[in-house]
């Protein structure tokens, strides 16, 4: 079937990938869109796991104040050259960055960052919540499991739902541009500032 200029439009907008990536896709996905969205998504992870052990040591420091400039963020996101750090398409990414960390408040970057003592108390809180629901020992440690997970989601922002596309983790987005343009990309560290409250 034809694939037409209005399809790969349509698929570029959704996924920021190449003109002939997006017609392959297309082509592939026998002219549906979401499934040549799925398409990509895919190609991109395999891309992305590849490129994951390449050093970042190149990148900026971007910020977002909110509307009112009552919310402000600082943020660092590296990549491997400088030459993609200047790149508008990475600037914009670095922005929209630094608007989920304003908008789901995370306070870390990865769940490796949560300190041992903290996870071993929220454990502790699981497991008695799900003693005291009367859940029995084995099943009350997969209850602390699913809990943990969703514990991880609110406060690591790479585990945190997109605040726009919330069918997409933040780590997933953070691949798929990687794929796009074909360096690593890591977030380093962030600081949140809202007026009145505490530093996040």
């Amino acid at each position: 079937m034809a694939i037409t200029a209005q399809q790969v439009k349509e698929l570029r907008d959704k996924t920021g990938a190449g003109m002939m990536e997006c017609k392959k896709a297309l082509t592939e996905a026998k002219g549906d869109v979401d499934a040549a969205v799925k398409i990509l998504r895919e190609r991109g992870l395999a891309a992305a796991a590849s490129k994951a052990g390449r050093a970042t040591r190149e990148g900026i420091i971007g910020q977002y104040i909110h509307a009112g400039g009552k919310l402000g963020v600082l943020v660092e996101v590296n990549c491997e050259t400088d030459f993609v750090a200047r790149t508008p398409e990475f600037q914009e990414f670095v922005k929209d960055i630094g608007m989920q960390i304003a908008a789901a408040n995370p306070l870390y970057v990865r769940r490796e960052e949560v300190p041992a003592e903290l996870l071993e108390r929220e454990k502790e809180i699981f497991r008695n919540q799900a003693i005291g629901e009367g859940k029995p020992e084995h099943i009350a440690d997969k209850i602390v499991e699913g809990r943990l997970k969703k514990y991880y989601a609110e406060v690591c922002l790479y585990e945190q739902a997109y605040i726009k596309d919330s069918d997409v983790v933040v780590e997933d987005l953070i691949k798929s541009k990687i794929a796009t343009i074909k360096e690593n990309i890591s977030v380093r560290r962030f600081a949140r500032f809202e007026v009145g409250g505490d530093q996040g």
